[in-house]
């Protein structure tokens, strides 16, 4: 039995039993049981136009998977569309069946794989328990610092850092600490924690006061505390639902141009008669030129 394929207006002629071996695959699935239910169905001219979006050149290199089991990725073509048309198929993107000359290209996406499934580990087993310790205090937001397994704070109890960073949470792991060293498995967290259904994200390197090396007297016998500071990296989130309202304030001011005091006038006018004002925005001389 033959099979016409239409992608990208060129027309491949196959046996469908290629694909039937491999039926965890897009095109395994319909040509076994979404044509045996009558799911997949062909044109007027008895063809089937499948893999809409995917070039030609890179179906041929596809079809080579159902044959050989291994894709070797074309000339002129980059190892992110070929990944694309891989997920796109349902054909796993391993590096037992991608071939090609770019290396670099195909570590880095086997590098996103593999970040995306350690920071789902690290997420899991570490940064989430500190998340639900926050959340059960009323927070609704945490700031996480990862330091390495043999750093040490020691902070002085009547000087401590003058930065908040008594709020921060510390996680002790040279291994999270090593990954997100790399600011492309920052990204893949982001994304993650993005998908989580989180909100504000920040991740990155900031310095971190660990001990006091010493104190100086500032005149008037002020103590000006020097703390040692080290890069470490960090990570910001928010689950507030409501954040905008938060942080919004309404005024009330009292239409009338003789009372200035408020309060008194608030006393004075009826309630029926105060009324929310708006500033009008200043405009610059220079704009309205």
């Amino acid at each position: 039995e033959r099979v016409t394929l239409i992608v990208d207006n060129t027309r491949f002629v196959v046996d469908p039993s290629i694909f039937t071996a491999q039926p965890n695959t897009m095109l395994g699935r319909m040509f076994g049981s979404g044509r045996e239910h009558n799911f997949t169905r062909p044109n007027e001219k008895g063809e089937y136009e499948v893999a809409e979006g995917i070039g030609s050149t890179v179906f041929r290199a596809i079809l080579d998977y159902y044959k050989t089991g291994v894709i070797r990725c074309p000339d002129g073509i980059s190892i992110p569309e070929l990944r694309e048309a891989c997920d796109y198929l349902c054909i796993s993107f391993e590096y037992s069946t991608i071939k090609c000359r770019d290396l670099s290209a195909l570590m880095h996406e086997l590098s996103n794989d593999g970040a995306r499934k350690q920071f789902e580990f690290y997420l899991e087993e570490m940064i989430l328990p500190l998340m639900v310790a926050s959340a059960q205090s009323g927070e609704r937001e945490c700031h996480i610092v990862v330091l390495t397994d043999d750093d040490v704070v020691d902070w002085d109890e009547e000087y401590p850092p003058q930065m908040g960073e008594e709020y921060s949470q510390i996680i002790y792991s040279t291994k999270l600490y090593r990954f997100f060293k790399y600011i492309e498995n920052r990204d893949v967290a982001k994304s993650v924690l993005k998908e989580r259904g989180l909100k504000k994200i920040r991740l990155g390197i900031e310095g971190y006061p660990t001990y006091k090396e010493k104190v100086k007297k500032r005149p008037g016998g002020r103590p000006e505390v020097i703390y040692n500071y080290v890069q470490r990296p960090f990570i910001r989130m928010s689950w507030e639902k409501e954040e905008g309202k938060s942080r919004h304030v309404d005024f009330q001011c009292v239409k009338s141009k003789s009372i200035t005091n408020l309060a008194a006038a608030a006393a004075d006018i009826p309630q029926d008669q105060l009324v929310v004002m708006h500033p009008t925005p200043q405009v610059d001389e220079l704009d309205i030129l």
